[in-house]
């Protein structure tokens, strides 16, 4: 894990700051919905995307 911390604190010194706020924001989110036990409900929303992009993306013929 202090691998992916040292990550962190590397990416949040170049990214532009706003950038670094929403993605402090969703692992925020991210924890909150673990100590829920809810993380499942976040697997289901990245399915629902996978589906909604799969629906924008044009027919082939």
């Amino acid at each position: 894990m202090d691998t992916l911390v040292e990550q962190l604190d590397a990416k949040f010194r170049v990214w532009q700051p706003e950038m670094a706020n929403q993605v402090r924001q969703r692992i925020a989110e991210i924890i909150e919905m673990a100590d829920r036990d809810a993380l499942d409900v976040l697997r289901s929303r990245a399915v629902e995307q996978e589906v909604l992009d799969a629906l924008d993306e044009p027919e082939t013929r």
